[in-house]
């Protein structure tokens, strides 16, 4: 069980926001509620909060701009977004605002605390290893500080993104499918597509490729998936 860790739960309709919250603190967890997107950022503000559980339909600012506000202000929280729709443009929206995860209403309660504590799982500063620098210039992978630089420049990336990055650079040379890259990330059998892997490539390549439009460090491997390039 993940002990005081603080989610954030966002969401208007509150019979939904209260049975998150009902189920989340069954599992431990410290659990702050907004229903709207104002009253969100406020509290983020003010409190540390681990992970926000964003809906994308509120009153005011939607879903996507809060998204967009918490990765510009607080690259390092997680955020899943809950969704009424099923359309590909609205998940993959939320993955290009920066999203980690997301989820389509009606949903399971338990489904929703399981993609929670594998967040936080990926988010976890413990160090196994005792070298916890990882080097492949011109980037520096700092494992104990899950910060990540290109030419001693710290390059903000999201929990995912780091994740992601972290097994490519451990891995250089390795051809990675997308199934594979789902797995060892999200650590469950993920319910949905392999968008959200080329979402987040698309955005580390964005971030650190020189020209993302003929990206060098993160090869695509066709008809497999994502390697990194061994130099």
């Amino acid at each position: 069980m993940m002990l005081e860790k603080r989610i954030l739960v966002v969401e208007d309709e509150e019979h939904i926001r209260k049975f998150v919250k009902i189920n989340l603190e069954r599992e431990g967890f410290i659990v702050e509620e907004a229903g709207t997107g104002e009253e969100a950022l406020e509290i983020v503000k003010k409190k540390d909060i681990d992970v926000v559980v964003l809906d994308i339909m509120l009153p005011g600012i939607d879903g996507y701009e809060v998204c967009r506000i918490l990765r510009q202000k607080h690259p390092t929280i997680g955020i899943i977004m809950l969704t009424a729709k099923s359309q590909d443009i609205d998940k993959i929206m939320g993955l290009e605002y920066g999203t980690d995860d997301y989820m389509v209403k009606p949903f399971n309660p338990m489904e929703l605390v399981l993609r929670v504590k594998s967040l936080l799982r990926r988010m976890d500063p413990l160090i196994e290893e005792s070298n916890h620098i990882v080097l492949d210039p011109p980037f520096k992978i700092d494992k104990y500080s899950r910060k990540f630089y290109k030419e001693d420049e710290e390059i903000e990336l999201t929990p995912t993104e780091y994740s992601i990055i972290k097994l490519f650079t451990e891995n250089s040379g390795k051809a990675f499918s997308r199934d594979e890259i789902l797995n060892i990330v999200w650590g469950y059998d993920f319910v949905g597509d392999s968008k959200i892997v080329d979402v987040n490539v698309r955005r580390l390549r964005a971030k650190l490729e020189d020209d993302p439009s003929e990206p060098y460090y993160i090869e695509t491997v066709w008809g497999i998936g994502y390697r990194w390039r061994d130099k």
